[in-house]
């Protein structure tokens, strides 16, 4: 009975990667790697998505290897894996695919009535009025729109109550509005795309 027959045995395979053993790895990535990547593929119906879902599903099996549980059907921990790991790219795309929409969203209701050079004087005034902000609401504004931590962090991390943050938040809005009016969240979201601006 060779090494690799041993590998078919579900617990020795576990236990084998448990501990490191990079033959088991290479005879687990064998075994799988064709049946996996249909699957994956038959998810995404995207070849090089599909890859990248493998690929992760895979390194993560080896650096969380410790973790493995002997009883369990390996063949069924990766197809699990693997669902779990497309679901989270899904996501994660969907959400690049929303934010690129919502960028070009708030640069298209800035362009309709003002052009290149204005939009950027109009961010250039909305930094300096940041600049300008008194320093405790300065930092709360941009510790939630530039760090995109939310209200209740940055009570947390401050040690000042809820209201408080709110306040200063509030505050920032209002002398940042009296100076470009309407358009105050389409210039903090060109400012902070990737952060909350409401």
């Amino acid at each position: 009975m060779n090494l690799n027959t041993n590998f078919e045995n579900n617990t020795f395979l576990i236990e084998s990667l448990k501990q490191g053993d990079e033959k088991a790895y290479s005879h687990l990535i064998e075994k799988f790697h064709k049946k996996l990547f249909i699957y994956a593929f038959s998810l995404t119906n995207n070849k090089p998505l599909a890859k990248d879902v493998l690929q992760n599903v895979f390194l993560n099996v080896w650096i969380f290897r410790d973790k493995l549980d002997s009883k369990l059907s390996i063949k069924n921990f990766l197809y699990t894996a693997t669902y779990n790991e497309f679901i989270r790219q899904y996501w994660k795309n969907q959400s690049t695919k929303d934010l690129e929409n919502k960028y070009a969203q708030a640069l298209n209701e800035v362009i309709e009535e003002t052009d290149e050079k204005s939009i950027n004087t109009l961010i250039s005034i909305v930094t300096q009025e940041i600049q300008n902000l008194p320093k405790k609401c300065k930092k709360v504004f941009l510790l939630s729109k530039e760090d995109g931590l939310t209200n209740m962090e940055i009570s947390e991390y401050l040690d000042i109550s809820i209201k408080t943050v709110e306040a200063h938040i509030s505050k920032a809005y209002c002398i940042i509005r009296e100076k470009i009016g309407e358009k105050t969240s389409s210039i903090l979201f060109l400012l902070f795309p990737n952060k909350k601006t409401s």
